[in-house]
């Protein structure tokens, strides 16, 4: 596990640099340009006919800063989340291996735990730092050295919890991200109303298209922001009900591929 937290630190550097990279790019070259194509051609209608009802266009809403820092912070809490997918399913692959082939009526004694131990040990080194592996080594030594099932059963059981408590504490920043992106809405909502409020005295001459473009920054950009969060956070809800299953089919193999066929002379 050590060796995997500065790998993972590194991935998500990486990510939060190419969101930017990729985001930026992206506004600077379509999304700016084409709304501001779109805004003056809505600005020219406007004067040309009193009866003109403005459409909202997608690159009109989306066209700000508030929207781009948002759309950066979603595809890197994406790629965190993608990231810890990948390992989730490395985990539940383990699962449907017999790394302690037993059979009906097998019995393992407290003398045959170190062979079993040996056979786990044969993994690659990625695969023995994953939750099954680590909790069959540390539930056998304890076989070997207590000669007591029941300490096993408390050992195996306290590993997946420690696993689970792990698990749920390397979502903070996930969540923190989530919570960040309705504030950063909410950020542009006041500064689009300040910004209108600025213009006051242009509305009571009569000339009030600054006043709703800077409304339209308001409300777009929480529009925008509340959006991404809901999306957000259902991945992020089925990420953490992904890990729960993990946990609770990993003690469920422990009981049933080791626990139930220890014996003790």
């Amino acid at each position: 596990m050590k060796k995997s937290y500065p790998v993972e630190f590194v991935y998500q550097a990486l990510s939060l640099i190419v969101a930017l990279i990729v985001v930026h790019a992206l506004y600077v070259l379509v999304v700016r340009p084409k709304a501001d194509i779109i805004m003056g051609e809505q600005r020219a209608l406007m004067e040309t006919d009193p009866n003109y009802v403005q459409e909202r266009s997608v690159w009109v809403i989306v066209r700000d800063l508030e929207q781009e820092a948002c759309f950066v912070l979603m595809i890197w809490a994406m790629a965190i989340m993608a990231y810890k997918g990948v390992v989730l399913s490395r985990e539940h692959r383990l699962l449907e291996m017999d790394l302690v082939p037993t059979g009906e009526g097998t019995k393992i004694l407290p003398e045959d735990a170190r062979e079993y131990e040996r056979q786990i040990e044969a993994l690659s080194p990625v695969e023995r730092s994953l939750l099954l592996p680590r909790s069959l080594q540390s539930a056998l030594h304890r076989f070997r050295a207590t000669r007591n099932i029941q300490d096993v059963s408390t050992t195996a059981r306290a590993v997946c919890e420690a696993e689970s408590d792990r698990l749920e504490s390397e979502l903070s920043m996930v969540r923190y991200i989530a919570w960040a992106i309705p504030s950063i809405g909410f950020i542009g909502t006041v500064r689009g109303i300040g910004e209108a409020l600025g213009q006051a005295h242009k509305a009571v001459e009569g000339d009030i298209a600054g006043v709703t473009q800077s409304l339209g920054v308001a409300f777009n950009s929480t529009f925008i922001a509340l959006l991404i969060s809901i999306v957000l956070m259902f991945l992020l809800h089925q990420l953490q009900l992904q890990q729960e299953r993990l946990v609770l089919d990993t003690e469920t193999y422990l009981d049933h591929h080791l626990i139930q066929h220890l014996r003790v002379p």
